[in-house]
């Protein structure tokens, strides 16, 4: 099993909603070690960087509107295979089809932006996960 490091981003949601304890609480029984979290507002530069693939969609500005509702949470945990595994924990993008127990079927808003507002986001692959970590986190903020 491979050692990894990956992002989590606590999307407003989850803030607004007091859900960050609970979420992190759930990464933390998994065994996973946290090596950087910080609060921050998101800017429409590093939102445009980070939803690059999707920048030039026409829903993009209700994404950007959203993710800009209240500062999130930017988390970098590492654990063995805890790209995957951290995937697994959150469930299904869209909460309404995430099954109970996963973070998103028990804690996501089940409502029509249910793809959005879905409590997490979290890195896809180790390729993403370096970059989306540089993104977030400055030299220096992230610990072994």
């Amino acid at each position: 099993m491979a050692q990894e490091t990956t992002l989590i981003l606590f999307k407003p949601d989850a803030v607004q909603n007091d859900l960050v304890g609970t979420v992190l609480a759930r990464y933390q029984a998994e065994g996973f070690k946290i090596q950087g979290i910080k609060m921050m507002t998101l800017c429409n530069d590093i939102l445009a960087e980070h939803y690059s693939h999707i920048a030039e969609m026409p829903f993009f500005p209700s994404v950007r509107d959203f993710m800009q509702e209240s500062p999130v949470v930017a988390l970098a945990l590492s654990g063995e295979n805890i790209i995957s595994r951290v995937r697994d924990l959150l469930g299904p993008t869209d909460s309404k089809e995430a099954p109970a127990g996963t973070i998103r079927g028990d804690l996501g808003q089940k409502c029509e932006e249910s793809k959005m507002r879905n409590v997490c986001h979290a890195s896809d692959s180790p390729e993403a996960a370096e970059a989306e970590l540089k993104r977030f986190f400055k030299d220096g903020e992230l610990f072994s």
